[in-house]
């Protein structure tokens, strides 16, 4: 049996692109996520075309029960070959000041994008540990690097990814396990679609006038990384498109 490696958030965007990237080099997948037509259409694709293993669980990662419970549906056997973790699953909902913002988006961010991490890490770590390898990817973001305005608790959440990657390799280091923190700058995925619930115009238009980043960048970076000796580990990686200085600063006429 080869090695799996466990993409969360695989149904769009980065973690789909790193589905497609890791099928293409003949490693066997765990992708979960939300929307299950979707998972069973990417799995339906990769195996037909690689002739690999996809294990589909379709959850809401924001629920620890169900968290669990699909992870103790995955065979004890296929745990025990699972290499990478990739906490990918993450959302921005709603931007504007502290004072307008709706308590409801801010728990989908809290929830999802620190407390689903966590939940999932849980499972999966123990499995790292029994072996003495592996290697977490934690998709942080330029957000969790700097706090721009109306981003306050989507920063937040991604600052605590930061923080966590830190926390897990400090945890960690004695069984040989790396971790990583990947932090995306702009990149055009279902992202800003989310973030302004579904008002496809003001998504598209955070794109305008310059050249963002894109899923495929963001999954050949994590395939690089996950590739290094053992000996080599990346802590923390800052992605950024080459039209952007900061969170906030573009050149929008490249």
């Amino acid at each position: 049996m080869e090695n799996y490696i466990f993409i969360t958030g695989a149904t769009s965007g980065f973690g789909e692109a790193c589905a497609k990237l890791y099928a293409s080099n003949k490693w066997n997948l765990i992708i979960t996520g939300r929307r299950e037509d979707r998972l069973i259409t990417l799995s339906n694709e990769l195996k037909e075309k690689y002739n690999i293993d996809v294990l589909t669980l379709a959850f809401d990662i924001r629920n620890e029960q169900e968290v669990i419970k699909a992870c103790k549906s995955i065979p004890e056997e296929v745990k025990t070959y699972v290499e990478i973790l990739i906490n990918n699953a993450g959302l921005a909902v709603g931007r504007g000041s502290i004072e307008n913002g709706l308590t409801d988006d801010w728990e989908r961010m809290i929830d999802t994008n620190i407390k689903g991490l966590l939940y999932i890490s849980k499972q999966v770590i123990p499995w790292l540990k029994a072996k003495k390898s592996g290697h977490i990817i934690n998709i942080a973001s330029i957000a969790g690097k700097e706090v721009y305005p109306g981003g306050n608790v989507y920063c937040a959440s991604k600052h605590a990814v930061d923080a966590l990657s830190k926390a897990m390799r400090i945890d960690l280091v004695d069984y040989s396990i790396k971790v990583t923190n990947i932090a995306p700058g702009a990149a055009e995925t279902e992202f800003s679609l989310v973030r302004f619930k579904g008002d496809e115009k003001t998504a598209k238009s955070v794109y305008d006038g310059y050249k963002a980043l894109e899923a495929i960048d963001i999954a050949e970076t994590i395939y690089f990384v996950t590739n290094r000796p053992k000996h080599v580990t990346i802590n923390d990686l800052t992605i950024m498109p080459t039209a952007q200085a900061s969170a906030t600063i573009f050149n929008k006429s490249m």
